[in-house]
């Protein structure tokens, strides 16, 4: 058989599929499991505000960091064991979480679970890449992304119910069972390629096209070459600017500012996230549509309008006069949930504007933007909470958090400035603009 072959979705293909999307599924319900429990982790560990921001920082700093490593992983092994050795690496993290003596030992379980989950996205990429025809692969992609974001949905209600109906150790203990049955299944039913094709293969979905993976090329290219190109610097600010309030608000701080804060209930609070959640799922095949009919102005219609729309539904929450009313707490979650749809839009950035032999260097780079904002805005909120002498459950306030979540502006400002430098940069290099000629 010839190993390029396009193969067609049979059961199997399905099948394997469907197991590898549940562990992603998974792997987000492990990233996010503090989302819910955040006054639950302060109160056992006695942690003020920053030393809970620590244990998204340094979570989001192993998954940013290992993204590329990864890549070249996947590229030399497979999808297969590398999954499986990241549900055993979230496995031993949650395990070690659910009996954790001190928050020194509980960080360092967060940051176990950061190195598995970073490991779970790309390969199921992968598998959609290998087991399907490149025609279907841009919904595949999408359909993953949303399947897999229900995981906050399992983090967000059932998770925080278990841990309230029984105790902290069964509820992580839980998890981290999953996450070894999870490894076991995934072992035993996935494969890295088809029966008779003798490559992995990676497909450029703007195009079609498919060609055989080998990891020495990215390894022989290096992150220099996919930098210095302006639309991979467009992807990674792209990436960087516009999903980092959402990961900050649902990984830590949006259930203690909406219940300590705002003064909603657990349940109502629940509710909000809920709702930022679902609004994101339903609008990633809308953000995939509209960006493949608008290559040429994806930055200027979809992803600016996504970080001013946050910035003005922030901005009207904070300065609201008194709690916000929940029909503008709903409006927030609707637009901080614009920012992961937009965020999918600068991969379509890498793969547009890289060649196939490193577009998973490309890609790495790109997925290293909205965790490294991200990470800087969840410990700078925690910080600007000590700040203020706020930084412990029994002195939250809503004025505290109002400020704290001004930290989240610069990382706006810092982020669109680039996305427009680099936007004008990548056209001048297609030719669609003439480079500026300086003034004499």
């Amino acid at each position: 058989m010839n190993p390029l072959a396009p193969v067609a979705p049979s059961w199997r293909a399905w099948l394997i599929w469907g197991v590898g999307v549940a562990a992603y599924l998974l792997s987000v319900t492990n990233r996010t499991s503090l989302a819910a429990v955040g006054v639950d982790t302060a109160a056992r560990f006695h942690a003020d505000a920053s030393t809970l921001a620590m244990f998204a920082v340094l979570q989001l700093g192993v998954y940013g960091g290992m993204q590329v490593p990864i890549g070249v992983l996947l590229d030399r092994f497979g999808a297969r064991p590398i999954i499986a050795i990241g549900m055993l690496l979230m496995a031993a993290g949650q395990l070690v979480m659910a009996f954790s003596p001190n928050v020194g030992i509980a960080i360092a379980a967060r940051m176990l679970i950061g190195a598995g989950d970073a490991a779970i996205f790309p390969s199921i990429l992968r598998v959609v890449a290998v087991w399907f025809p490149a025609q279907r692969a841009p919904v595949m992609m999408q359909l993953t992304g949303i399947v897999g974001q229900a995981g906050q949905l399992l983090a967000i209600l059932p998770l925080a119910a278990l841990l309230h109906a029984t105790s902290w150790t069964i509820a992580f203990s839980s998890l981290a069972s999953l996450c070894v049955l999870f490894a076991i299944l995934t072992w035993v039913i996935i494969r890295n390629r088809p029966p008779g094709r003798t490559a992995d293969v990676s497909v450029d979905t703007r195009t079609g096209t498919i060609a055989a993976i080998t990891s020495t090329i990215d390894n022989r290219v290096g992150v220099r070459a996919a930098w210095s190109h302006p639309g991979t610097r467009l992807a990674f600010w792209s990436h960087f600017t516009t999903p980092f309030a959402g990961t900050a608000f649902v990984m830590l701080w949006g259930i203690p500012f909406l219940t300590s804060g705002e003064g909603l209930s657990t349940a109502g609070a629940s509710g909000i996230t809920t709702v930022y959640v679902v609004i994101g799922m339903a609008l990633g095949p809308i953000m995939g549509t509209l960006s493949a009919r608008l290559p040429m102005r994806r930055s200027h219609l979809l992803v600016l309008p996504s970080v001013a729309f946050q910035f003005v539904a922030w901005m009207a929450v904070i300065l609201w006069p008194g709690t916000a009313p929940v029909w503008l707490l709903v409006v927030l979650a609707i637009a901080l949930a614009t920012g992961g749809p937009a965020s999918m839009i600068a991969f379509d950035h890498a793969r547009t504007h890289n060649p196939q032999h490193r577009l998973s260097t490309a890609t790495g780079i790109t997925n290293v933007g909205g965790f490294l904002a991200a990470l800087v805005a969840v410990f700078l909120i925690g910080l600007a909470l000590d700040l203020q002498g706020a930084g412990t459950p029994g002195t939250y306030s809503l004025n505290a958090f109002r400020a704290a979540f001004l930290v989240q502006v610069p990382l706006w400002a810092l982020g669109a400035t680039f996305i427009v430098i680099e936007r004008r940069r990548t056209r001048v290099h297609l030719g669609l603009e003439s480079p500026r000629t300086p003034r004499r």
